[in-house]
């Protein structure tokens, strides 16, 4: 497998020419700025991670929003990234089976309000309480949820929730966050197409 970063045209003169780098128009602020350039670029991969770092601005977030609804390969998107899909979030994006939303608890409430979702996501919810919606929620929407709760990694798809407990992991609530998680749910699901529970559930243990 090959590994591709793509980049803001902004940080093309700052980088040496190097193998898979690949450059994609930016604002003036030095993100995304074409939704149909990230697009096909999310298109042309077996598996895509939007790892996050951009521009909080309304022209990325549109382009951020337009490709996770529009990916036609799997797309991970973890934190700032979902931020800027709930900005521009529609239940359209939501019926998107290849994507895959890695979200705070604080982050998956304001996807919920953003499309006027019935259940209310609190972080002072009991765990069965926080599994039943995303129960709930994943059979309403065949996007995955993966997130964390009372010291719980929850993992949703096609309303079943795999719970593991986070000190089962070698993961603490914050290293959880940073991307090498990420970055190995990716790995393990290019060599497990098509059982995506199992997969994330073992990327856990890796």
């Amino acid at each position: 497998k090959a590994v591709n970063l793509i980049l803001p045209d902004a940080l093309k003169n700052t980088l040496p020419p190097l193998d898979g780098l690949i450059f994609l128009p930016s604002t003036d602020s030095g993100s995304f700025a074409d939704e149909k350039s990230l697009t096909e670029a999310i298109n042309a991969t077996d598996f895509s991670l939007m790892i996050g770092d951009l521009s909080k601005n309304s022209i990325t977030a549109k382009a951020v929003g337009g490709a996770c609804q529009s990916s036609e390969k799997p797309l991970l998107i973890i934190r700032d990234s979902v931020d800027l899909l709930t900005t521009e979030v529609t239940e359209k994006t939501l019926m998107n089976e290849n994507l895959i939303i890695f979200a705070s608890m604080a982050q998956l409430q304001k996807l919920f309000r953003a499309i006027y979702y019935p259940k209310v996501l609190l972080l002072s919810q009991s765990l069965v309480q926080v599994a039943e919606a995303l129960h709930k929620f994943t059979l309403s929407y065949p996007v995955s949820i993966i997130t964390l709760h009372n010291e719980q990694i929850l993992v949703a798809k096609n309303g079943i929730v795999n719970v593991v407990p986070l000190e089962k992991s070698e993961y603490s609530p914050l290293t959880i966050w940073n991307g090498e998680l990420a970055a190995k749910i990716v790995a393990v699901n290019l060599y497990n197409p098509n059982n995506f529970l199992a997969a994330t559930t073992a990327a856990l243990f890796a």
